[in-house]
């Protein structure tokens, strides 16, 4: 690696070209004007669009490539610094806005005009007029005020105000300003005090506030820097401290030279910006220099150029403490102090110690982690431990905060008077930061000891402690809440839980586990909690089903085994209301326990239908046991169980029975029915009638009725019909109902369901009516009305002498019917009197339709009938048609004056007179259709009968187009006939003009243009009273076009009075052109002959004589358009000239310019110029004059003044042609440099094109003629051309391909290596040159990626690295590209690039835990000695089972002991079984028997048994007390026995709390005449042993003295639980009697008797004073049945 000093201080990034895609802003609109800067996220920008319209742009520089345009017309914007606000101010008004929901957040309006305005925080805008400043705050009230801070200064007068700021407590503030005073620029800054009210003016260009916190101070320090260029050119900053604390050091005033280049004459400050955590400032010049100051120290820590634009506006990059700034250019750039570099810079550059180790300090920067060891180490041997303490403090990164050093604190004397140096280093630390885990607990120790635990609150609260498991058990015994506070912060899960639950905070326990992934024993969690409150039980149960941390099921247990029925039912109500399939038993569990104990729940949870999903049939049993009928009835599915529950009719809701049948089937509800029918008729009709009601389509009508017969229930019937029948479209239906009412006698409803139903047999019905005999025949009269049973109902009614029926029928029931009636009596011979006096009595009625009348009499020949009746009707002045047809009719068979009545009388039907007339009379038929123009009847008849005459002088007189179509189609027989008459008799017979015009257009019409011509030769050519009609002689000649095109000549030769111009253009569409020419000839139309003779003869040299003959402007040009057409180019330009029209200049040139005819095309348009000013009639005579090498000419055209031609477009088509000398003139004279520079690279001017390509500066032309200078091995011009190109970075792909098809390496690094120092370098070139080094000079690769790795496309140069097999450079951009993964398979897999430091580091960050394995294996193989201070950086992440396996495998287990050591607190199976495997081979019996009782998580047995084999005695006691810790009893004993440890077996057998276990070690004693251990094993075992087992033994073996101590004791313990059960007896027996006496005190009546004034009343009394006396026989027991339970209710 490079050396550190040679690394820079600061990082230079570019965030955006705004020049540039995608933003694309003008470079205009680039200036302090218009730009704005309020922040690192936003910079907004106003500028001009191409239609001259105003818009805002709005660059998010934290999301790339988002970029809002929004049209808006205001003088000003600026974006809010943190929020998608947009401020906009036009003159005095100021405007908020929210992009992002398009809503107004505040307005206001200034006093004064705003000349200068800026955000100071974010809730206020500052703003500046020409005479004050401004704060407003902004929120969305509309009076908000514009608050007046202060007037400006008279040294800002007449400057620009270019920066406004406030320090942080807004008591200080500074405006500054510029203005060019004797040539140079002058800053004036205005400084101004709140609460002092009064202004400083300072000569300074740049200011700002800022903060620093010196060594010794309580508070940071506030000053105030600015910076200026005096007009000696000498540049200054000063520091000065503001809102000064006596508590704090002393800050004397800074003051530094600023240094400016020599050549640098006109460069000032132009920002000052300050960075407080590292305590410096930057300054920015205007010529783009940048300068990095320390505050405190005034020292200038690095200056260099970071642009050769200004740099016009900048902020704070929050993000680092750096500044952001934007140049003329539009380039985004910041620069921030490197944190690696700052440090390692000062010493190796600066060679300043002191301020290094002051930045380090500050910022906790590496690099002086030396200084500072040897710093601590000499404080430390002087016994100055206090400055050891504060430097151990303040050591970056925390180097010294080690346990050593604090060992070393603690162990140091401390000084008389003074404090401690552990806590004057405890003290530093907590007023800097925070303290770690060592650090921590040994602070809060002596804390907690002095019982001072509202100080650790305070460092809580502060964040300042390290919270571990271990700070949380050393605080608990003191404050359980404080404690657990420390466990949440710790992520100690187990022990959180516990503190919930002993808080008893239960409610949080789920939602913590959940949160932070733990699990704890929920069951028993839940247990305890429900035995102290099982209201928070229940609460935490539901929270525990939610998160499924336990099942439902054990849940429910948990309630129910502790009888807990209410928090049981609500849990569960609560747990399955999601009514899940698989809850079925659950539900069925829930329901069951509350109809056993509370059935008015299980009906309220069954009422709400919460479950479907449970055992239906038990919980319909259960239902019906609890007298839970509906319910029962819900769930029984079974016919004979829901049969022998529905028949509790008088228990269940008559509603819910109704609805309950819609869910049976239709055999179970009809079996239902007649249960019920059977059971009870009486009772059950009524819900029997509503089921049928209500369910009659779905059960069927049929069956239903068939119930109701069945059972001989008519009533029911009939009501059940009733309701049904108005829906029901059965007939059978509807005859049952009439039945059934019939049989009711309802003959109300009979009438009703006669008329107004439409469904029932009216033949079945008529004839039960009449079988009925009813009393009223209404009803059979209506059904024979409706159904057009009239002459049945006339026969039956007068064959039962009941004629009144029949009157009342046609008087008030249908009188519409009196001619059916009529009809049928007369078939029955009634007498004429009778018929009479029956029409007499509806003479007055309007609804006797006459016709239908007339027809039943005439149909039966009896008409004249009728006669007496209708001239009533005439007197009585009827309207009515039918009557004067019957009249009309009897007229004509009378003979009596009938054509007469026909010709006046216009009442009558003149179609039905006339057809009436047809077979009888012709002539009276033809006057019937003449006076109703009945025109096809006419036309039939006339045809008929041969009436052509008639006919035709009714067409003429008609007037009928359609009539006449009709007579005149082709297929009519009697066409000519008609013909020959219209034009013989009736057009000869009128003078009126209108029957001549219909009649002839009918014939037009009809397409008989023959007879037409005919028609008109003998009115027109002959004498009559039209032969001078224009339209008649317009007619005839458009005729004979069409009919005879021989004659037209004729015609429109004789003939003088047409429509010529119109004639002439139909005939001239029939294709007749002489004819046509004829015409236009005739009547002096020159223009329409000669387009005749051109368009239609094409005869183009007729055409020409004919325009010299009449010598005619318009009749040229028609020549010339047609000579054009027909490509005779020169004839036809000849023309336009003599015509002098220049309007076809389009296809004239576009003609001429094909055809090549330029020399003819220049005479046209040098004419054409002259009439009008036309860009495209100039550029193609500059074309022309091109193409004929005229080039003197063209030079001397494009000179002339006010020319409008496209010369660039001309000189392109030019460029095009080849026309290069051509193209050159052109482009020269409108200074297209672009092209100007290809057309002399044609013509291999390079140098002339290299200078022109710099004037059109356009990235295509460089491109071009660096190319062509590669060609041409012209270098240094394509250098030129070159570095005009990388910086496009779209260009840089095909520029660097260029030189290495052409084999120019050499040149393309020079080019890339030269454009590195470019102001728009990008990552591109840094990145093409680094893939060229990797190719050709990979020896300075190394160097390239370490200065410029920042600004490179590591992918791309990863890519190249692994093509040319470059490793070390390869792992150095895997690692600066955060690929940790692949630079780690690198180093293994090259280990050439291998080193252990670097690969520990890397293989710490990767992402890929299977890399760990592989680097293990890779050490193993390689490296192993350095195995463990891998597996020390890795032990956080690493899978500790997988590595003990690995090394057990490869048998180097010993070689990892360090790394099993430190990973022992995991308590992992595999690390404590490899652990155990090593100590047992290094015989280490002391760790091994630490290592299990400290570690547990190992195959114990296993353990046990191995060890139990093993030759030490310790090993083998390892094994006797792992047995016991697994409860093994026996086998520890046992082996305990067999080493001789009586001890250990008589200790084990206490703790087995087995009495047989104790007994059978006994025996062992006995067997072995062990006395001691018989008398200690007693002693130990005495609450095991049972007393008659120890005296047996000893007194058979004689070993009674042994066992007296345990005789002793026994009888001891004995002796006081007699002692104890005779006194709780007697106070007992005590207590008995008491009560005895107290009972035989009170009587047993009370005063008065049972009911006497002693005795409260029963509507007072409890339930126990008002029970009955009880006998005194049998000893007095009391009853203990069923009836002696008291109701306990629910819950």
């Amino acid at each position: 690696m490079a050396d550190m000093s040679q690394r820079l201080p600061i990082s230079v990034q570019e965030h955006a070209q705004l020049a540039q895609a995608p933003y694309n802003i003008s470079a205009g609109a680039i200036g302090f004007a218009t730009l704005t800067l309020e922040s690192d996220k936003y910079v907004c920008v106003r500028e001009a669009t191409p239609d001259g319209k105003s818009q805002v742009v709005i660059v998010d520089l934290q999301d790339a490539g988002n970029v809002t345009r929004k049209d808006m017309a205001a003088e000003s914007a600026l974006m809010h610094p943190t929020q998608p606000w947009i401020a906009v101010k036009a003159g005095r008004n100021v405007q908020v806005f929210n992009l992002s929901t398009r809503q107004k957040v505040s307005a206001g309006i200034c006093a004064e005009d705003v000349v200068f305005w800026k955000w100071i925080n974010p809730t206020t805008l500052g703003l500046v007029t020409g005479t004050a400043v401004y704060h407003w705050p902004v929120s969305p009230s509309p009076d908000a005020p514009m608050t007046k801070i202060f007037d400006r200064h008279a040294s800002l007068a007449d400057a620009q105000i270019i920066n406004y700021r406030t320090n942080a407590a807004g008591n200080w503030m500074f405006l500054s300003g510029i203005a060019g005073v004797a040539g140079r620029v002058v800053g004036s800054v205005q400084l101004y005090n709140t609460e002092r009210g009064v202004s400083q003016s300072i000569e300074a260009h740049a200011a700002c506030f800022a903060e620093i916190k010196l060594d010794g101070a309580a508070t940071p320090t506030q000053v105030f820097a600015f910076a200026t260029r005096n007009a000696q050119g000498a540049g200054k900053m000063h520091i000065i401290e503001i809102n000064k604390n006596d508590a704090n050091p002393a800050f004397g005033k800074r003051l530094i030279d600023v240094y400016f280049p020599a050549e640098a004459v006109s460069d000032f400050p132009v920002a000052l910006q300050a960075a407080p955590r590292y305590g410096v400032v930057w300054l920015v010049t205007k010529f783009g220099f940048l300068h990095l100051y320390d505050i405190e120290t005034g020292k200038v820590i690095y200056m260099n150029r970071i642009s050769g634009e200004t740099i016009f506006v900048t902020t704070e990059l929050s993000t680092t403490g750096g500044i952001l700034g934007v140049n003329r250019k539009g380039q985004v750039l910041s620069v921030s102090v490197d944190d690696n570099n700052l440090v390692p810079y000062v010493l190796s550059k600066l060679h300043d110690p002191d301020l290094a180790l002051k930045l380090a300090t500050r910022a906790s920067l590496p690099g002086a982690d030396d200084l500072y060891v040897t710093r601590f180490t000499a404080f430390m041997q002087q016994g100055n431990y206090m400055e050891a303490a504060k430097c151990a403090a303040n050591s970056p990164g925390g180097i010294l905060r080690t346990p050593q050093v604090l060992e070393q604190l603690r162990q140091a004397p401390g000084q008389p008077g003074q404090v401690s140096p552990m806590l004057q280093y405890f003290g530093v630390l907590l007023e800097r930061g925070d303290l770690n885990r060592v650090e921590t607990l040994e602070l809060v120790r002596p804390i907690l000891q002095q019982g001072r635990k509202q100080l650790l609150e305070k460092w809580l609260k502060e964040d300042k402690l390290f919270c571990s498991e271990e700070l949380g058990d050393l605080v608990k015994p003191f404050d359980a809440q404080l404690a657990l506070s420390v466990y949440l912060r710790a992520n100690a899960a187990s022990k959180v839980i516990v503190c919930f639950a002993e808080t008893g905070q239960f409610d949080k326990i789920v939602a913590y586990a959940e949160k932070v992934g733990h699990t704890p024993d929920y069951m028993s969690l839940l247990r305890g909690i429900v035995q102290v409150s099982p209201d928070a039980g229940a609460a935490f149960a539901t929270k525990l089903a939610q998160a499924q941390q336990l099942s439902i099921e054990q849940i429910a247990d948990v309630f129910i085994s502790a009888n807990m029925v209410q928090q049981a039912t609500a849990f569960l109500l609560e747990a399955l209301k999601e009514n899940k399939p698989e809850q079925g038993p659950l539900q069925t569990r829930l329901l069951e326990m509350n109809l056993m104990h509370a059935p008015q729940v299980a009906d309220a949870i069954l009422g709400n239908n919460m479950f479907t999903h449970y055992d239906k049939a038990h919980i319909a049993g259960l239902c019906e046991k609890a007298g839970l009928f509906q319910r029962a009835l819900e769930h029984y599915t079974d016919i004979y169980d829901i049969k022998r529950t529905i028949v509790h009719t008088h228990l269940l809701n008559a509603e819910f029975l109704v609805q309950f049948f819609g869910r049976l089937s239709v055999d179970q509800s009809l079996e239902c029915l007649r249960e019920m029918l059977q059971t009870n008729m009486r009772q059950n009709l009524q819900i029997v009638v509503q089921v049928a009601i209500k369910y009659s389509e779905q059960l069927g009508a049929a069956n239903l009725v068939a119930i109701f017969e069945q059972f001989k229930s008519n009533e029911g019937l009939y009501y059940y019909l009733a309701a049904t029948v108005t829906f029901s479209t059965d007939p059978e239906v509807h005859f049952k109902y009439i039945q059934a009412a019939t049989r009711a006698g309802q003959l109300k409803a009979v009438e009703a369901i006669c008329r107004d139903s439409n469904y029932y047999d009216a033949e079945r019905v008529k004839n039960f009516l009449k079988e009925a005999k009813l009393t009223d025949q209404l009803p059979l009269i209506i059904v024979c009305d409706r159904f057009d049973f009239v002459h049945d109902l006339v026969l039956y009614l007068y064959k039962n002498n009941q004629f009144k029926y029949i009157e009342i029928y046609v008087q008030k029931v249908n009188s519409a019917r009196t001619p059916a009636v009529i009809g049928a009596l007369l078939d029955v011979d009634c007498d004429e009197p009778t018929i009479k006096s029956l029409l007499a009595s509806v003479q007055r009625s309007t609804a006797v339709a006459v016709d239908a009348l007339v027809a039943e009499v005439e149909k039966r020949n009896r008409l004249k009938l009728l006669l007496p009746w209708l001239e009533v009707k005439v007197k009585e002045g009827s309207q009515d048609t039918a009557v004067y047809n019957a009249l009309a009719k009897i007229y004509i068979d009378t003979n009596a004056s009938a054509e007469q009545f026909l010709k006046e009388n216009k009442l009558y039907d003149p179609r039905v007179v006339g057809k009436y007339c047809e077979k009888r009379d012709p002539h009276l038929a033809y006057v019937a259709y003449v006076a109703g123009q009945c025109d096809v009847e006419l036309i039939n008849i006339t045809n008929q009968e041969a009436m052509f005459k008639h006919q035709a002088r009714y067409l003429v007189k008609r007037r009928d187009k359609a009539l006449w179509a009709m007579v005149l189609v082709e297929t009519n027989q009697y066409r000519r006939a008609v013909i020959d008459q219209v034009v013989a008799t009736a057009l000869p017979e009128t003078q009126d003009p209108e029957d001549v015009s219909v009649t002839v257009k009918a014939f037009m019409e009809a397409s008989l243009p023959t007879e037409l011509m005919e028609l008109l030769e003998k009115i027109v050519l002959e004498t009559s009273a039209f032969n001078d009609n224009r339209n008649l002689q317009n007619l005839l000649i458009l005729t004979a076009v069409q009919a005879n095109r021989s004659k037209v000549m004729e015609y429109v030769d004789r003939l003088n009075n047409y429509d010529a111009p119109q004639i002439a253009d139909v005939v001239k569409s029939g294709e007749l052109y002489e004819e046509a020419f004829f015409i236009y000839k005739k009547y002096t139309q020159h223009a329409q002959a000669v387009a005749v003779l051109v368009e239609n003869l094409h005869a183009l040299d007729r055409a020409e004589e004919y325009a010299e003959r009449v010598e005619l402007p318009e009749v040229w040009s028609i020549v010339a358009k047609a000579q054009l057409a027909d490509l005779r180019i020169k004839e036809a330009i000849t023309s336009y000239i003599k015509a002098d029209d220049h309007t076809n200049w389009l296809q004239v040139i576009s003609i001429a310019s094909r055809a090549e005819k330029f020399e003819d095309l220049i005479l046209y348009l040098q004419m054409a110029r002259k009439q009008v000013r036309e860009t495209m009639i100039e550029s193609e005579l500059l074309f022309c004059f091109a193409k004929t090498h005229r080039l003197p000419e063209l030079e001397e055209f494009i000179h002339q003044p006010n020319i409008i031609a496209q010369v660039s477009v001309v000189g392109e088509r030019c460029f095009n042609d080849g026309l290069f000398e051509a193209a050159k003139i052109l482009f020269t004279s409108v200074s297209n440099w672009a092209r100007l520079a290809t057309t002399l690279v044609h013509l291999r001017e390079y140098q002339n094109a290299v200078d022109c390509a710099r004037k059109a500066n356009s990235t295509k032309v460089w491109k071009e003629v660096h190319a062509v200078c590669v060609q041409e091995g012209e270098f240094k011009l394509a250098q030129i051309c070159g570095l005009n190109l990388v910086v496009h970075a779209e260009e840089l792909d095909s520029l660097i391909k260029l030189y290495e098809r052409s084999g120019h390496f050499e040149q393309g690094m020079q080019l890339l290596e030269s454009s590195l120092n470019l102001e728009r370098a990008h990552m591109g070139m840094f990145t093409e040159l680094a893939v060229m080094y990797t190719k050709y000079k990979p020896d300075k690769l190394a160097e390239h990626l370490k200065i410029y790795w920042q600004r490179i496309n590591i992918p791309k140069a990863i890519r190249a690295c692994e093509n040319a097999h470059l490793w070390q450079n390869l792992v150095f951009l895997y690692t600066h590209y955060d690929e940790h993964d692949n630079a780690a398979l690198t180093m293994m897999a090259h280990p050439t690039a291998w080193e252990h430091a670097q690969f520990k580091e890397v293989c710490i960050k990767v992402s890929n835990l299977e890399i760990y394995y592989k680097a293990l294996r890779f050490y193993l193989d390689e490296h192993p000695l350095q195995i463990n201070d891998l597996l020390a950086a890795l032990t956080p992440r690493i899978d500790h089972t997988r590595v003990v396996a690995m090394m057990l495998k490869s048998d180097n287990t010993p070689l990892i002991k360090p790394y099993l050591v430190s990973v022992l607190n995991t308590n992992n199976a595999a690390v404590n079984g490899a652990y155990h495997d090593l100590l047992i081979e290094e015989d280490d019996f002391v760790a091994l028997r630490d290592a299990v009782s400290a570690h547990d998580n190992f195959d114990v047995l296993s353990l046990a048994q191995r060890l139990t084999k093993h030759e030490l005695l310790e090993f083998r006691r390892i094994a006797a007390m792992l047995y016991k810790k697994n409860r093994r009893w026996k086998q520890a004993i046992a082996l305990s026995k067999q080493d001789q440890l009586y001890k250990d077996a008589m200790e084990t057998a206490a703790e087995s709390r087995d009495p047989a276990v104790a007994e059978e070690l006994l025996d062992y004693f006995l067997t072995n005449r062990k006395k001691e251990c018989f008398a200690a094993l007693l002693f130990t075992c005495y609450d095991l042993v049972r007393p008659d087992v120890a005296l047996e033994l000893g007194w058979r073996n004689g070993w009674l003295d042994a066992a007296m101590p345990y005789v002793i004791n026994m009888v001891r313990e004995y002796t006081g639980k007699v002692d104890e059960l005779e006194r709780a007896n007697r106070s007992r027996s005590a207590k008995e009697e008491e009560k005895e006496k107290q009972e035989m005190a009170v009587p047993i009546l009370g005063p008065g008797g049972v009911g006497g004034p002693g005795m409260p009343l029963m509507i007072t009394a409890g339930p126990g004073s008002m029970m009955p006396p009880q006998p005194t026989g049998m000893m007095g027991m009391q009853p203990t049945g069923m009836m002696g339970m008291q109701p306990t209710g629910y819950y």
